[in-house]
């Protein structure tokens, strides 16, 4: 990253806090009109491809921007992949104007890419200070993702309303939100404070070895769950709100507070990593995770006090696994590697969890939002065991 400057630091820190911001704003409110777009056009059993879609881009866009920070430095790269993102976000919109699924599709890919970026930054504010605090750096540009948690969900309904008086669709209008986001994310990565790379990673240096270490294992593990869990459930909910009567307004609700609970508290879970370590971190939010899963078994129709706090508690869960594994991630790793290896880690996270969100849509038109809890429930208690101490 080179040597910063406190004002350079401090200026770093607020153009990776307003990209990521930004790009979420995004994708909260796109990634729920294109649920409820693919569910109409073609069924509630097709309704998880926005999110594959969503999550293949995200993989592709951390394992690029992993393997091009070493040459081309942040500032460059985030540019790059937040404008990639502002084109899908137009091509989807032209989609969502048309009702025509897949253009939409190719244009939620595109802006995924864009979020592959958006979520390395955790790791570049990690890199910008010392071990000790870098669990709570990152946690920052986490908790960055608290403005889409309140402003997305609370804009769709508004912009659905402009669109309809304008003769649009209803459903465009989220999608138009998320045109001015990426493109105000692109502005604020050019912010950037101009870095000199740092020497380029040998090529030789193999990422097989330290991926299979436990220091990447166990993460890795704990976070594919997490992402598993939170995306199913969290993909189907709207559709469960839809089935029993609700409109965008208790979705925005609801979601606002799975978005609250996923980013808000983001400083207290980097606090818990320089504190306790990463370890505690991670086992306490899969537990938060299973726990999140029961609620929502117990009240699925609850849309005013039972699914609000499931959600609530899905999203911290999930925060608490991603910031007790990125710590460790940014933590153990050697400086030869360490970029190409988040990269990757990040894109098998995100590649797994198209799973969920292709499955969830399966379970959901199969057995209901029940059945996708308690699938999400078991795969946050799997890492649990797994990753358990053995006895000698």
């Amino acid at each position: 990253m080179g040597t910063l400057t406190t004002t350079g630091r401090t200026r770093s820190m607020g153009a990776l806090f307003a990209g990521v911001a930004l790009l979420n704003t995004a994708t909260v409110g796109l990634s729920t009109a294109a649920t409820l777009i693919v569910a109409a056009g073609s069924g509630p059993g097709w309704s998880g491809l926005p999110s594959v879609a969503s999550v293949l881009g995200t993989a592709a866009g951390a394992l690029g921007a992993g393997l091009l920070l070493p040459a081309h430095g942040r500032r460059r790269v985030l540019v790059s992949g937040y404008g990639v993102a502002a084109a899908g976000a137009l091509i989807a919109f032209a989609a969502a104007l048309a009702t025509s699924v897949v253009p939409l599709l190719l244009g939620i890919l595109l802006v995924g890419i864009g979020n592959g970026g958006a979520q390395l930054s955790r790791y570049l504010a990690a890199d910008l200070y010392p071990e000790e605090r870098r669990g709570r750096a990152l946690s920052t540009v986490v908790w960055a993702g608290t403005v889409g948690a309140l402003v997305g969900p609370a804009l769709m309904a508004p912009a659905a309303d402009v669109v309809t008086a304008l003769g649009w669709p209803s459903l465009s209008g989220p999608v138009a939100v998320a045109v001015l986001a990426t493109a105000g994310a692109a502005l604020a990565a050019s912010l950037l404070p101009r870095d000199v790379p740092p020497p380029r990673e040998p090529v030789v240096t193999p990422v097989v070895a330290p991926v299979r270490s436990a220091a990447v294992v166990k993460p890795l593990v704990a976070m594919v769950a997490a992402q598993l869990t939170m995306v199913a459930v969290m993909t189907m909910t709207p559709l469960q709100l839809e089935s029993h009567g609700h409109g965008l307004d208790v979705v925005g609700w609801v979601l606002s507070a799975h978005m609250i609970g996923m980013f808000a508290l983001a400083p207290l879970s980097g606090w818990i990593a320089d504190r306790w370590g990463p370890r505690v971190t991670v086992n306490a939010g899969l537990g938060v995770l299973a726990l999140s899963t029961a609620t929502a078994i117990a009240a699925p129709t609850a849309h005013s006090s039972g699914l609000p706090v499931a959600l609530f508690l899905l999203g911290y869960g999930w925060n608490l696994v991603f910031v007790g594994g990125s710590a460790q991630l940014s933590r153990d790793l050697e400086p030869q590697t360490r970029n190409r290896v988040r990269g990757f880690v990040d894109a098998v996270v995100w590649s797994a969890s198209a799973l969920a969100g292709l499955g969830s849509g399966q379970l959901f038109a199969g057995g209901g939002y029940g059945l996708v809890a308690v699938v999400g429930g078991v795969l946050a208690l799997l890492p649990l065991a797994l990753l358990a101490p053995r006895r000698t």
